[in-house]
């Protein structure tokens, strides 16, 4: 009976950890010589896996969080305090983007009214929109992913039933992809009471966002034409690791994500970037450093050291994927070429992403939990989660 009662009580609290999940699995063991880093200090809360011949984390990190992970596999190579919330400032444009993108196509013709323009935040980031004009989906969506505007979310918003219809969409979309961190108050990103997202969860979002061939390219484009009151006029990328602008040069390899900054985020980026065949994302949160460009400089630093570990870092999580797909088909690989990379683009579907699912550890502990009740059974068999241009 005593045995009984014991096991009943560790199955249960076994039971409580599957259910809620963790946010990362369990660091692995480490081989010879390898331990898991979560020292204190000034890399309080950072998560990598250290041994002879994987080269150290950059020094200078600065960030409140960050994030780095292969969107191939869904390994988390190295993070520091993924799950904090934090204001996401226009990088929650990535959800935006997974959640409205499939439902309209590109050649769409939308006449800009009044009431899709109403809304829109003082002091917000801006592509141009006006009323009376019209302007084709593929317009809108350059808008949004070039200039970060808001004034093209704010339509594309109307054309998908609301402001709060979009928001309550996007939420249900966070959920689907296994996104815990992240609550969704305004769609554009703009600061508002509440909203707050995660390092980890914006990876989740722009992994499955590259998924989808119209994400890839949006996201990759330097820049593009746009239409204007007096014909059309070019339009730059502000996310500057992209472009190669304001000091910095282009990353090598770069093929997006999204930047974004409010008074109250700081400055936010998710940058992806492919060499010999291989994808990394990382996400920069609202770098403490006064130095210029610092959060693309971070995030390069980041970038950088993803591609020398190589082979190398052995993960400390994964972004577990999982066979699903929005348009009911078979799950393609998770990052889908941008045709501004020089690579074709995948034919088929221009929808269907791999969902990934953020508590990872859950299913470690539901393994764990299927063990210790099979041990219960055995032994009872034997005897008885601000303001700005955003």
């Amino acid at each position: 009976m005593a045995l009984h009662a014991r096991m009943s009580k560790m199955a249960a609290a076994t039971a409580v950890i599957a259910v809620a999940g963790v946010s990362l699995t369990c660091i692995p063991a480490a081989a010879d010589g390898a331990t898991a880093r979560q020292t204190g200090g000034a890399d309080a809360g950072v998560q990598a896996v250290t041994a002879p011949g994987i080269p150290r984390l950059p020094g200078g990190l600065s960030a409140l969080s960050w994030m780095v992970a292969d969107a191939d596999t869904g390994n988390v190579l190295a993070a520091k305090s993924a799950h904090r919330k934090l204001a996401p400032a226009s990088t929650l444009k990535t959800l935006f983007a997974v959640t409205v993108l499939p439902k309209f196509p590109a050649g769409t013709v939308r006449q800009v009214s009044s009431s899709d323009l109403a809304g829109v935040g003082a002091g917000s980031s801006v592509v141009g929109v006006r009323q009376g004009h019209r302007y084709t989906v593929a317009d809108l969506w350059r808008g949004v992913f070039l200039r970060s505007g808001n004034d093209a979310v704010h339509v594309l918003a109307s054309m998908n039933g609301g402001w709060q219809t979009t928001a309550r969409e996007m939420q249900q979309t966070a959920r689907r992809l296994g996104a815990r961190d992240t609550t969704v108050e305004s769609p554009d990103g703009y600061d508002a009471p509440g909203q707050v997202s995660s390092a980890y969860d914006l990876t989740i979002f722009a992994r499955a966002g590259l998924a989808n061939a119209d994400f890839a390219r949006y996201c990759a484009t330097p820049s593009a034409l746009f239409p204007g009151a007096g014909g059309t006029s070019r339009i730059e990328n502000t996310n500057r690791m992209l472009v190669g602008s304001h000091g910095l040069s282009r990353y090598p390899g770069i093929i997006g994500v999204k930047n974004g900054y409010t008074s109250k985020a700081g400055n936010t980026l998710i940058a992806a970037a492919r060499r010999n065949g291989r994808t990394l994302l990382v996400t920069v949160m609202n770098p403490q450093s006064t130095q210029a460009n610092g959060v693309y400089k971070e995030a390069g630093s980041l970038l950088d050291w993803g591609f020398d570990a190589e082979g190398k870092a052995q993960p400390v999580g994964t972004l577990h994927a999982v066979s699903a797909s929005y348009d009911g088909g078979a799950r393609p690989g998770p990052v889908a070429a941008a045709q501004t990379s020089g690579v074709v683009a995948r034919p088929g579907s221009p929808w269907r992403s791999a969902l990934v699912l953020g508590a990872g550890g859950a299913g470690v502990a539901a393994l764990g939990l299927g063990a210790l009740l099979t041990r219960w059974r055995q032994a009872r068999g034997r005897g008885g989660a601000g303001r700005g241009t955003a």
